[in-house]
């Protein structure tokens, strides 16, 4: 995705793809699965990615591929979502951004081939080539190993005790299979590749006139200005939220709107953060918006079969405005998440 700051908004939707297109190799834009991590060091770590109310191990929502354009140390840039998705939490959300040089140690200096390379078959890959071990349930840095052969490596006790009952216990004495024989944990988020393309200009139709409350006349004046100031605060909700639903009119598909700089588009009129609830970025520059994620995301993660499950109304993501040089690092940025409100 183009990072130019007056670029036009550009949309993502979520498409199947094969596992290839999907790889770090290709630099993908993608929606659950394992992360493709960028640079191969200095991952985040397990505490890293802990979710901070109920400190479980999060899980991989999706990531966004966002080279800057004119900068040499962000040739390639990546931003990675994380979400905790253990219920009755579901709520822990936390983001991290990664950039390379066209040059580094970990990728050709020429672009990805454009068909699929040979050889790959299915197997997952957990280990990366700067040696960093991956978990073999979520793709996650794994510094534990499994204490018996060794071979496997887990972020945690939790995802180490999963795989134990999903069969790592029969094949631990075939150390030779494990990057064959890895089962589905039923942790990940069904894994789609996410295309873009730039939004039509929309002209957002104009809401209807707030509607004057009908006051009954033998009310006392309390309980006539209590349903004034309720009917004035619903009647801005509804405007909020049609201003929402006409923006995405054009396209209702889209899971994720992208532009550094780019004006959000709200749900609600609650919880809309204010300059001082973003904090700046260690580097002492201001955080912008970078893109949301929509609400029609949650129609592809099949996350509501356990009665608590992952979900928001908007999700915004804010990244250093001077995206900061990091060598090869992971930098975590800021999400902020609006719920969508229910009025009387």
């Amino acid at each position: 995705m183009a990072a130019v700051q007056s670029a036009p908004v550009e949309l993502g939707f979520a498409e199947e793809a094969p596992a290839w297109r999907l790889r770090s190799e290709q630099f993908p834009s993608k929606v659950g699965g394992r992360p493709a991590w960028l640079g191969a060091a200095g991952l985040p770590g397990p505490g890293a990615l802990a979710c901070g109310l109920c400190g479980r191990p999060l899980a991989f929502l999706l990531q966004v591929y966002a080279p800057l354009t004119g900068r040499a140390d962000a040739f390639h840039r990546s931003l990675f979502l994380f979400c905790c998705r253990e219920p009755p939490c579901c709520a822990g959300l936390r983001v991290f951004r990664n950039q390379l040089p066209r040059r580094n140690d970990f990728y050709s200096y020429d672009p990805p081939p454009e068909d699929p390379p040979p050889g790959t078959g299915d197997s997952v890959c957990l280990q990366l080539k700067s040696g960093a071990h991956l978990c073999r349930v979520c793709g996650c840095s794994g510094p534990k190993a499994c204490s018996r052969c060794h071979k496997a490596h887990y972020c945690s006790r939790e995802h180490q005790a999963l795989d134990w009952k999903m069969g790592h216990k029969q094949v631990c004495a075939q150390p030779d299979q494990l990057d064959h024989i890895v089962p589905d944990h039923k942790f990940l988020f069904p894994e789609f590749e996410i295309v873009v393309e730039t939004e039509d200009g929309i002209t957002p139709a104009v809401v209807g006139k707030e509607d004057d409350s009908e006051v009954v006349e033998s009310l006392g004046e309390a309980l006539e200005e209590e349903l004034d100031s309720m009917a004035k605060h619903e009647s801005q909700e509804d405007k909020i939220f049609q201003k929402f639903k006409t923006q995405i009119s054009g396209e209702p598909e889209q899971i994720l709107r992208y532009g550094r700089g780019i004006t959000p588009i709200w749900i609600s009129g609650e919880k809309i953060p204010q300059e001082k609830d973003i904090p700046d970025c260690p580097c002492g520059a201001k955080r912008i918006l970078e893109f949301q994620v929509m609400p029609q995301l949650l129609n592809y993660l099949k996350a509501d079969s356990l009665g608590c499950s992952v979900d928001w109304g908007v999700l915004a993501i804010f990244t250093c405005a001077e995206s900061c040089s990091l060598g090869s690092g992971y930098a975590e940025e800021f999400v902020w998440k609006q719920d969508v409100t229910d009025t009387p």
